[in-house]
């Protein structure tokens, strides 16, 4: 069955997307990413002498600043820092740099659906940008849960409202990755078909779960080429229409 999208899309078809690096000068690292009228950026501070009470001083620290476009900071943004932390320092090399705190800090510019996703993936262009070392390349997909059952990627704002369930997945750069040459290692397992983040919201079977897994996996590999151009390309801005 064909679902109708209100911008004319198909079920697996991503918004249009844009990055930019190396946007502000003040940053070691910056991005910005777009899906579609969604736009997040993020810049990268550090890394900084110490960390963070709590953390371990044998290991890098990456902490997460979530700025709102308005507004205070609410559960659902801390929740969104919480997700980006874990999932940034899964894909840092963690055992350079000992004992120093990278700061990440994002600012939504506009939201029109899949902000958290969007978010991931500015910030990990971000860190590219800066040069933190990093086991691998990421990139985070929304997939949504309608009434009906079926499964659609990349919601606006308008469709999260109508939609059942949410799974938003970050995967691993699924054929190029930024270790030395020849190596899909990383910490002793392949990370051709991982998955580094899952994050699930709403009404969900198993079934359903593991369709949305499968239809995010298919679709990073048009993210991850696009952010492999992106940063093979080292221009200050790139575009692409999916």
């Amino acid at each position: 069955m064909e679902i109708d999208r209100d911008d004319g899309r198909t079920p697996n078809q991503l918004r249009p997307l844009a990055c930019s690096r190396n946007i502000l000068h003040r940053a070691h690292g910056s991005a910005s990413w777009s899906q579609g009228d969604t736009k997040v950026l993020a810049a990268v501070y550090g890394p900084k002498a110490g960390t963070k009470k709590n953390e371990n001083p044998e290991k890098a620290c990456i902490e997460v600043i979530w700025k709102p476009k308005t507004g205070q900071i609410g559960k659902l943004e801390k929740e969104y820092e919480m997700i980006l932390k874990r999932t940034l320092q899964s894909i840092s090399i963690l055992t350079i740099n000992r004992n120093t705190t990278t700061s990440v800090i994002i600012q939504v510019v506009h939201d029109d659906g899949s902000l958290l996703t969007c978010a991931i993936n500015a910030a990990c262009a971000a860190l590219v940008d800066a040069g933190i070392p990093m086991k691998h390349l990421a990139v985070a997909i929304c997939c949504c849960l309608t009434e009906g059952g079926y499964v659609i990627l990349d919601p606006t704002k308008l469709e999260e409202q109508k939609m059942k369930g949410f799974a938003y997945l970050v995967f691993p750069n699924s054929i190029h990755s930024v270790l030395p040459e020849g190596s899909l290692l990383v910490e002793g397992e392949a990370v051709e078909h991982g998955i580094i983040t899952s994050v699930t919201h709403g009404l969900m079977s198993v079934e359903e779960y593991l369709n949305c897994l499968e239809r995010g996996r298919a679709a990073s590999a048009k993210l991850s080429d696009f952010l492999r151009k992106s940063i093979k390309l080292q221009l200050p801005t790139d575009s692409f229409k999916s």
